[in-house]
């Protein structure tokens, strides 16, 4: 990469290289210019610190904590668990090894890294030497090609500094202009001129002292006593700088050679990074959930992970603590949240509690839009466009048994007729089945994901209409010398969706036997018409009580919620009602995928606003539950003189006070019903003779009307035939 290629940015400047990244860099302190980087992936925070420090020294600020808590902390563990002395005890411990070896005429060498620490010492002496006249004449060098050139680079970037350096610097004193330094001689052999010449101080390169300036004066200077070699930063193992500090009597040249050390050797350290104390500090204040330790020696990071483990653990905090090794890869999983925001139509209105919002989810660069399909050209510059589809299916079958059949699938549907006046029937508001012809009929839908499927059960119930058994009973004439050529049912689809006032009471019966068959005996309570008033919000409207192991849960027939002590009790409850509900409901009353049929020949429906959305149950009025309740089950009386039972009514008889509970028909009972009542229906027509074809079609053995039966469960003699049982009508 080229220099030209590299673009300069700036702290807390948020850059964006690719689509659903971005990062952010905030202030490190640890030389000038340092930056930690706040990635953002998909909504995925890391916090990089690389170097960094906590301290605020004589030209830096220290790293900042940024405002956003990330996910991921990767932070250096270079000191472990050690804590570093104070920089004013730093700096006064310094200054006074300093001066101690040049009274006792010896030179100081100061091993340092060109870049950073270097500067910090300059700063230092400098100062140091401005308060001390006695040591003008005493010269302070810094051994390096690249110091030199870093300090015009310090000199032109004040404005990034600490506010003691800017405080300087708009007073026209430039901190790095310096008074007493200078560097070092050019010329070839001059570390043995300063070596025998007066008393000064070096900085020399490189800080591990392996080779270079600092290395050469290293060897020179190391055999007298009055030398000093001052260790001011970090130092890995294996290198001179960390090797010296044991204070060996010998030491290896770099061409071989031993010779002895006599010089002294101190160590304080400058470095700028942190100790245990501010990495403890910083890493507790990010808050990140998982913490990386990188940069430090495997035994330093070992203790330092064990160090904040231990600190979680008495504050009773699951962080995750990891201490990769070099190249060792690094798995963690995530399960962020998505926000998606609505614009356009959806935004118009504000939200509301419970309310189901529906639209398309566009995402682009990891960000997510809701959208309204109509608002696509305008918000996401995408197009589009509508596929209707048509499907003509061969009918063998009357119109009527067709709406009986789709009745008994989907619960209600919508009959009427389209604007060129053919008869359709709507199913879910989305599919019509047009009757084209009278022996053939076209399903219409616009085509979706859930339109077609419900166009595939809807042409799938219809192809199959010819072939159901339910076809042949629901058209079977009750005589068999009838001549009537109906094929329409003579009565709804037990399916069917019910209407009127004992739909309500229908679907709670249905719900109270649910619960029974998960929690045993449930009782009804109604409202007591008294004149004190109850307290509670409940206490005036139906319930049912539901009782399980000492702990009771009350369960509001009109807003169908569940109240109880016991939180368990309540949720298994709750549970138990969600899928009650699912079962008692049909497909109609569950989903709404589009909108009802409407035109100007057909019954006038109520217009539903097209969307996929669970739609709303109907409006419960309190009286008529009462009296429903109050009025028990409503039976479904059949005259079998005449007529064949529908094959999803068989029923069994109800006595007075019994318990209701659903039955299961088997193919073979079914076979045996029929039997019988085929065998029944030839002894009446041996007695009754030949009945007319208009009393067949008015009657055909089911009556239309469906009698209330009465508090006690009906009386068998007020149906005015003693054939005549009140029946329990079974859903399968």
């Amino acid at each position: 990469m080229s220099l030209s290629d590299i673009i300069a940015v700036s702290a807390h400047q948020v850059i964006s290289p690719c689509p659903g990244v971005t990062f952010t860099p905030y202030h490190a302190g640890h030389v000038l210019g340092a930056c930690m980087f706040l990635i953002d992936i998909a909504g995925l925070k890391i916090l990089y610190t690389g170097d960094y420090s906590r301290e605020e020294d004589r030209h830096l600020v220290k790293a900042e904590i940024p405002p956003i808590r990330p996910d991921v902390l990767i932070v250096e563990s270079t000191y472990g668990v050690q804590t570093l002395e104070s920089r004013e005890e730093k700096e006064l411990r310094f200054t006074s090894l300093v001066h101690q070896i040049i009274r006792r005429g010896g030179h100081v060498l100061l091993p340092t890294f060109a870049l950073g620490r270097a500067q910090e010492l300059l700063l230092i002496l400098d100062e140091y030497w401005k308060k001390h006249p006695d040591l003008h004449n005493v010269p302070v060098y810094y051994a390096s090609s690249l110091a030199r050139k870093c300090m015009a680079v310090y000199q032109a970037y004040v404005h990034t500094m600490n506010a003691n350096v800017r405080s300087r610097f708009a007073k026209r004193d430039n901190p790095f202009v310096f008074k007493h330094i200078s560097n070092a001689p050019q010329q070839r052999g001059w570390e043995r001129k300063i070596a025998e010449g007066e008393p000064c101080v070096v900085l020399a390169s490189p800080g591990f002292m392996q080779s270079g300036s600092s290395r050469e004066l290293l060897e020179l200077w190391a055999p007298d006593a009055r030398n000093g070699l001052i260790i001011t930063g970090y130092s890995i193992e294996g290198t001179m700088a960390r090797d010296i500090q044991k204070e060996p009597d010998e030491i290896i040249t770099t061409k071989g050679a031993t010779i002895p050390r006599k010089m002294s050797i101190d160590e304080i350290s400058f470095s700028a990074h942190v100790d245990y104390s501010q990495n403890s500090e910083f890493i507790e204040a990010v808050h990140a959930q998982h913490i990386v330790l990188v940069h430090g020696e495997q035994t330093a990071m070992g203790r330092l992970r064990a160090a904040m483990q231990d600190r979680y653990k008495k504050r009773d905090e699951d962080v995750k603590i990891h201490t990769p090794r070099n190249l060792e890869t690094l798995e963690l999983t995530f399960r962020g949240e998505r926000v998606a925001k609505a614009i356009g139509t959806l935004a118009a209105k504000p939200p509301q509690p419970n309310n189901v919002l529906s639209g398309l989810l566009v995402s682009k660069d990891y960000s997510y839009t809701l959208l309204d399909p109509r608002d696509l050209r305008d918000f996401a510059g995408l197009t589009t466009c509508i596929v209707t589809q048509r499907q003509k299916v061969a009918l063998g079958v009357g119109w009527e048994l067709v709406r009986w059949h789709l009745e008994g699938m989907f619960g209600k549907v919508d009959e009427g007729m389209d604007k060129d006046g053919v008869p359709t029937i709507r199913v879910m508001g989305t599919v019509d089945v047009k009757q084209t012809s009278e022996h053939e009929l076209t399903l219409e839908w616009d085509s979706s994901a859930s339109n077609d499927m419900i166009a595939d059960s809807t042409l799938a119930l219809i192809t199959g209409i010819d072939k159901s058994p339910a076809s042949v009973k629901m058209t079977t004439h009750a005589h068999s010398h009838s001549h009537s050529h109906s094929h329409a049912p003579e009565h709804p689809h037990p399916h069917a969706d019910i209407e009127g006032e004992s739909a309500v009471v229908t679907r709670i019966h249905r719900l109270a036997m649910f619960l029974e068959a998960h929690f045993g005996e449930v009782e009804l309570h109604m409202p007591e018409e008294t004149g004190e008033v109850e307290q509670g919000e409940d206490s005036h409207e139906p319930s049912l009580l539901v009782r399980l192991d000492e702990a009771d849960a009350l369960v509001n027939l009109l807003s169908l919620t569940v109240t109880s002590t016991n939180e368990a009790l309540q949720k298994r409850v709750e549970t138990v009602l969600d899928m009650a509900l699912a079962t008692v409901s049909s497909l109609n009353e569950s989903f709404t995928s589009g909108e009802p049929l409407t035109s100007e020949e057909a019954v006038p429906s109520i217009e539903k606003e097209k969307s996929n959305t669970v739609a709303t149950p109907p409006t419960v009025d309190p009286d008529q539950v009462v009296e429903g309740l109050q009025g028990g089950i409503s039976p479904i009386e059949t005259d079998t003189k005449d007529g064949d039972h529908d094959e999803a009514e068989i029923g069994a008889k109800m006595q007075e006070g019994s318990r209701k509970s659903s039955v299961t028909v088997s193919d073979q009972a079914m076979e045996e019903v029929e039997k019988s009542e085929t065998n029944e229906t030839g002894e009446k027509d041996h007695q009754t003779g030949e009945q007319d074809e208009g009393e067949v079609n008015g009657d055909n053995g089911v009556d239309q009307e469906v009698p209330e039966a009465s508090a006690q469960g009906g009386d068998e003699g007020d149906t005015g035939s003693s054939d005549d049982e009140p029946i329990l009508q079974v859903h399968g």
